[in-house]
């Protein structure tokens, strides 16, 4: 017994739950952002959806393919998922002319819906026990249902709301913490707390990105998309080096 549940910590393909895990998401979540409107402003809309779309399933393919946790894959793919996914909301609103509050509503129900089958299905919600092919492929069509969402949601309190980017970055940090006070404060349930947290990641860090890098009619302060990407690129590499080099393992069975 003791040897299978062994075999199956080393086979989880996700990161630990740390310090170092909320800060890389936040800055993929941000770096997402700021890449999709850079790419999407700056080329043809269609052909930057293409290559956001074919470096989403390049890496998603990679990721499912190795049969371990490898940080430097496993946080490709998510970068790829945070462009690709900003790319599926803005879609939704720019081309289909979808307004944010349907298409956040949208996305809210295809992720109760995406953890509804997974629950029916594998009886847990817990990333530490995602070490088959099948709870992986739920794990990430959850986590790119909420990055949708949230890129949807950080569009509709900014725009729709009127609030801006750093008043929403704001109350979405607010928002975020509100989960971990929870569980420590008052021992919530650590699953529903961890994928309230994790959809927060979203908005928080799109609305900071736009904040940085939107012209100053927008109420941002104007540094620019691409510098900001690159910028944000750069700290994703230095963290996910670290995490590399001194957390080889990945999320802990509980």
């Amino acid at each position: 017994m003791q040897t299978s549940i062994a075999l199956d910590q080393q086979r989880v393909k996700v990161p630990n739950v740390d310090v170092f895990f909320w800060i890389i998401k936040l800055l993929t979540t941000a770096m997402g952002e700021a890449a999709s409107d850079f790419l999407v402003f700056h080329m043809n809309p269609y052909l930057a959806v293409g290559i956001g779309f074919f470096s989403f399933v390049a890496a998603m393919v990679l990721q499912l393919w190795v049969k371990k946790f490898i940080p430097w894959i496993y946080w490709l793919n998510a970068a790829m998922v945070a462009l690709f996914g900003t790319m599926v909301a803005d879609v939704m609103h720019v081309v289909m002319g979808i307004p944010y509050a349907v298409s956040t509503s949208f996305f809210a129900v295809l992720l109760v819906i995406v953890f509804s089958v997974w629950f029916k299905s594998e009886r847990t919600l817990s990333i530490h026990s995602i070490y088959t092919f099948k709870r992986e492929l739920f794990y990430w069509a959850t986590v790119v249902t909420t990055f949708a969402l949230g890129t949807a949601l950080g569009d509709l309190t900014a725009f729709t709301f009127h609030l801006g980017f750093l008043t929403s970055g704001v109350l979405f940090l607010v928002v975020f913490a509100i989960p971990g006070i929870m569980r420590m404060v008052f021992k919530c349930n650590e699953i529903l707390t961890f994928w309230f947290a994790y959809i927060m990641t979203r908005p928080l860090g799109a609305s900071f990105a736009d904040w940085t890098s939107k012209p100053k009619s927008m109420t941002g302060l104007a540094y620019g998309d691409g510098l900001v990407a690159l910028v944000l690129t750069a700290f994703i590499i230095v963290f996910v080096g670290y995490v590399t080099i001194f957390q080889q393992g990945g999320s802990t069975l509980q």
